[in-house]
């Protein structure tokens, strides 16, 4: 029995980037040494037929903590944001989780056993969201020219979702962590102190963004015993481009020593004449080359 799992999930409309996702990971020979588990967010059944003979597990997604339905309105894919809080419920056959959201896929596996290692002894294995390049970390708005208006994404998650200026302060400018990748054993206390963080800023909050909220929270305001793993671990595109070795054929990061990425994360999309990279395969962005050479490529996997 396979100890170590990845999971993932989604509905029919990012069905391929799922597909992807997984190709991604079964292009290495350690494949083996990992379960792949699935939660079905509203999948077609021609396509749970194709992904039933690539992964371990499938089980269909739940609202594990009530939501009102004026919030949901029929946004089934927003379990994303609930059940991955619960995955030992789902999976329970696993000592290790790692987590990948769909629109994202594996550069190279070295991230992988980053994650695995990095959830040891009960610890939350994540990534902030900071780096060199990095050149905004937060918004202000500033007022007579000398007060400032914090609008960094955790302080408006916070006040949004109601859960005390105190707490709130406390997140305002603490480098935000993306719960798009991450990695929990099994008896983790962490599961337990993320949900009940999650119950908090479901009952008040916008539902998308919630368990981001909820895991910031956690982490800065509960001190869960964390591993922050590099930035290439959790590479968000969006914020910052990567550059490509034409030579090895592998993204990297944009700045010496130029590390491979290992995972390569399209949170917020990665958007040319108003087309979503996610959604439209076609769309391709200009980006550069270790030797300095503009090239038209995508960001998706196999592309």
């Amino acid at each position: 029995m396979k100890k170590n799992v990845i999971v993932s999930l989604a509905d029919s409309n990012y069905f391929n980037l799922l597909n992807e996702l997984i190709d991604s990971i079964k292009q290495f020979d350690q494949k083996n040494s990992v379960a792949i588990c699935i939660l079905d967010a509203g999948l077609e059944k021609v396509q749970l037929n194709e992904l039933s003979a690539k992964v371990d597990e499938i089980k269909n997604a739940e609202w594990d903590i009530q939501v009102s339905s004026i919030k949901v309105r029929g946004k089934e894919w927003l379990k994303s944001q609930v059940s991955r809080a619960f995955l030992p419920k789902y999976f329970p056959n696993y000592e290790k989780y790692l987590w990948i959201d769909c629109d994202a896929w594996v550069n190279d596996w070295n991230a992988v056993d980053l994650y695995f290692k990095a959830c040891e002894n009960g610890k939350l294995g994540i990534t902030q969201t900071i780096g060199p390049g990095y050149r905004i970390m937060s918004k202000v708005n500033w007022l007579f020219g000398k007060i400032a208006v914090i609008k960094s994404q955790n302080f408006k998650h916070a006040i949004s979702s109601k859960i005390g200026m105190n707490d709130a302060r406390k997140l305002a400018f603490a480098p935000h962590v993306n719960i798009g990748v991450f990695s929990l054993q099994k008896n983790s206390r962490c599961w337990d102190v993320w949900q009940k963080n999650l119950k908090t800023t479901l009952k008040s909050g916008k539902i998308f963004g919630s368990e981001g909220l909820a895991i910031n929270m956690s982490i800065y305001i509960d001190n869960v015993e964390t591993e922050f793993l590099p930035l290439n671990c959790n590479w968000i595109a969006s914020n910052l481009l990567p550059k490509f070795d034409e030579k090895e054929r592998m993204f990297v990061e944009p700045y010496l020593p130029n590390t491979k990425i290992g995972i390569m994360h399209l949170a917020a999309g990665i958007w040319d004449n108003k087309k979503d990279m996610r959604v439209d395969s076609s769309v391709k962005i200009q980006i550069k080359t270790l030797e300095n050479k503009n090239i038209s490529k995508s960001l998706r996997f196999g592309q």
